[in-house]
């Protein structure tokens, strides 16, 4: 979903997430600024930050008038993040394959369940292939389809009217790739709300 290369820092990734997942703006606050330098100082994965950033953001869009509900803030983001991060160090500790492979493993696990879930009702995705991946960014991309295959078999209104409620969410945004990625957040955040479907990551 990033735009910025493979050497952009903590920093950088984490304001990258927060606009897109907000549907414009172009950085932190000061205090933004002083909550991410703890995040990295304690050594929380980024892969943690962006699942705590991405429910805060979901439940943000689930629990306001139709329309509204973007964060305006990475602080609101703080409980969380801190949750993800106590649900990996449980999830992670004692374990001697690395982090990274425990946390996967889990959500390819999750998403597989949701698919065939929503496959008896939705004969079409029994075609979905999901192999496990190796990488956080693999798995996204992933769930990423998923989502998009999901909302393909809504009858064309409703699809039509989520994903224009989508485009409009992330409209402010100045470029046009920061657009698309942010649409596709709010898409897949808006089907997982009318599908009930739960966090995939």
């Amino acid at each position: 979903m990033s735009l910025l290369p493979d050497s952009a820092t903590f920093h950088e990734r984490v304001q990258a997430l927060f606009v897109t997942y907000r549907g414009h703006g172009v950085s932190l606050s000061p205090e933004d600024v002083e909550l991410v330098d703890r995040w990295a100082e304690a050594g929380v994965p980024f892969e943690v930050v962006a699942r705590g950033v991405r429910l805060a953001a979901e439940r943000a869009l689930w629990d306001a008038p139709e329309g509204e509900g973007q964060l305006k803030f990475l602080r609101a983001c703080r409980r969380a993040v801190d949750a993800e991060q106590a649900k990996f160090l449980k999830r992670t500790a004692g374990k001697t394959a690395p982090p990274e492979a425990a946390w996967l493993s889990a959500r390819h696990r999750k998403l597989v369940a949701v698919v065939r879930r929503l496959a008896k009702e939705r004969p079409a995705l029994t075609r979905l292939a999901l192999p496990a991946v190796a990488h956080a960014d693999a798995q996204s991309r992933q769930e990423h389809l998923v989502l998009a295959a999901i909302v393909r078999t809504l009858p064309f209104a409703e699809r039509l009217a989520l994903v224009r409620e989508a485009r409009a969410l992330a409209s402010k945004l100045t470029t046009a790739e920061a657009r698309r990625s942010s649409a596709r957040f709010h898409r897949d955040a808006l089907v997982k709300r009318k599908l009930d479907l739960p966090a995939l990551w």
